[in-house]
């Protein structure tokens, strides 16, 4: 299903990484906006696929993957309504860096590098502001990735967690996965991260069940996510 003109896109650019864009740039985005309605299972796009659009999520779950050399899955993220992806194909068309699945039925809007190069021209005015948009978000990419790269592994893990409970409005601090995923996320081996979960579980900072983790001591957990003993 693909309509035009989503008009409660303007709250997720005001919230996202467009949200220091003038109003004009943001009013163009919205103007330019198309929508899309994802069932669970369905993959809007994968690692290599050629893009040229970027998209925000107006409703539901999606999650972002890599495959190495050896075929080994990495989860990078799973993504809430509010979050935008897919920026540097909105700059820069060219193969996709992961593969992005629903992991429950979503709406997403996109915005099509094609039609904002075509606005742009229009209004050149507005190409300063694209400009220094990308800027932003190469510093943050770079940020993440010196993360996943340098961190050890219970500060990864820690992050991961607190991040995911707080991206899916966890009120309960229970979250629903398994530490397979855990450590697909994290890019570390599963027998690793159960261990480091085994000695939070024993020092009370979480709980375990059958593919959930329940967090007990928040701001221990916040004490591990930001410091670098192992």
């Amino acid at each position: 299903m693909l309509h035009y003109g989503p008009k409660s896109l303007k709250k997720l650019i005001d919230n996202g990484f467009l949200a220091s864009a003038s109003g004009a740039l943001k009013q163009l985005m919205i103007e330019l906006a198309t929508e899309k309605e994802l069932a669970r299972g369905d993959i809007l796009f994968e690692q290599d696929d050629e893009g040229e659009t970027l998209f925000a999520i107006g409703s539901g779950a999606l999650e972002f993957s890599v495959l190495s050399a050896e075929g080994r899955k990495l989860i990078l993220d799973v993504m809430y309504e509010g979050a935008i992806f897919g920026e540097i194909a909105l700059f820069d068309p060219g193969p996709r860096t992961a593969t992005v699945i629903a992991v429950e039925n979503s709406t997403v809007w996109g915005i099509n590098n094609k039609d904002v190069l075509s606005a742009l021209n229009k209004r050149p005015e507005l190409g300063v502001d694209m400009i220094q948009l990308a800027g932003r978000r190469m510093r943050w990419m770079g940020q993440q990735l010196r993360d996943q790269v340098f961190l050890p592994l219970p500060m990864r893990l820690a992050q991961k967690i607190l991040y995911i409970a707080s991206s899916n409005g966890a009120q309960t601090h229970t979250i629903r996965i398994s530490q397979a995923e855990l450590a697909e996320f994290v890019g570390a081996s599963r027998e690793s991260v159960s261990k480091t979960l085994a000695i939070w579980k024993r020092d009370g900072v979480i709980d375990l069940g059958r593919g959930s983790l329940r967090i007990l001591e928040k701001e221990n957990l916040k004490k591990l996510a930001l410091s670098e003993t192992i």
